[in-house]
């Protein structure tokens, strides 16, 4: 089978909480549940177009957009964005693309959106793939550098922000710094890092992903599985996905390996979903 790259791109003009935002999105058509991916913090919709490359999701209908104050997409008002403000994006996206139901895969950032998102409306969600997205305080070791290293400058905290972050000792960090500057602009950034902070310490994320209806898969990098809560999240029925070679960014790392897990999960999430057994009956 010849796979093409047949990706469609366009602007999508939402007005959120009244401050006017311009997505840039890509999507296909395709017939199936929709997968939706939220990117991460300083990183773009890009993060996942190959996946309409992958013979496993031939024929899928994919929809990922830059979210407010990042990559290509636009916002107004920069100092409104935050965590609730890309759900309420997020929403509108969906809305305005008419996803109903669909599989949700979301990075750090983008993976708290996701909890939020499927916390608010659950029914809506076939499967949840969460990337290192904030189930706990101690994920804030990105967005809690607003507190840490505190400066009164945005463009000066974000320069500080990228050195630090290139000379940490993990896989693809200096790749990932170094483009931080041209993926999310600098207005943009203590919105966002602040609410990250608040929600990972109070609350209570673990508690709503564990109670989310659906299959679900923790992903994280082998770097990372010292994280305290993953035998707490296995024992309470989260499929784990530790990839090889790879700290917060497998999709830098080893995207063949994050590719192939999402995959699998995903087929097997849709295979033994309630909606695909009534269907059999």
């Amino acid at each position: 089978m010849t796979i093409t790259n047949t990706l469609t791109r366009r602007w999508m003009p939402l007005t959120i909480d009244g401050t006017d935002v311009r997505l840039s999105c890509f999507s296909r058509d395709g017939a199936g549940l929709p997968i939706v991916f939220l990117h991460g913090f300083g990183s773009t919709k890009e993060d996942y177009a190959d996946a309409a490359l992958h013979p496993a999701f031939a024929g899928r209908p994919l929809f990922a957009y830059d979210a407010p104050g990042c990559g290509e997409s636009e916002c107004s008002e920069l100092d409104r964005i935050s965590i609730p403000f890309l759900v309420r994006t997020a929403l509108a996206a969906l809305a305005a693309q008419g996803i109903d139901r669909f599989d949700l895969v979301g990075h750090s950032m983008g993976g708290l959106t996701s909890l939020m998102l499927a916390h608010q409306e659950p029914e809506r969600v076939a499967s949840f793939t969460d990337i290192e997205g904030n189930v706990a305080p101690e994920d804030c070791f990105l967005s809690r550098q607003i507190f840490l290293h505190p400066h009164e400058d945005p463009d000066q905290f974000q320069e500080d922000f990228i050195a630090r972050n290139w000379a940490a000792p993990f896989y693809s960090s200096p790749l990932y710094a170094t483009s931080v500057r041209y993926k999310v602009r600098a207005g943009a950034v203590r919105g966002i890092f602040e609410s990250m902070v608040d929600l990972s310490d109070n609350a209570d994320l673990m508690k709503k992903f564990l109670a989310l209806p659906f299959p679900r898969m923790f992903m994280y990098g082998e770097q990372n599985k010292t994280l305290s809560y993953l035998p707490q999240l296995a024992a309470h029925g989260v499929e784990l996905a530790e990839i090889p070679n790879s700290g917060h960014f497998p999709m830098y790392s080893n995207a063949p390996e994050m590719w192939l897990r999402i995959a699998d999960f995903q087929a097997r999430a849709n295979d033994f979903s309630p909606a695909t057994q009534t269907a059999r009956a």
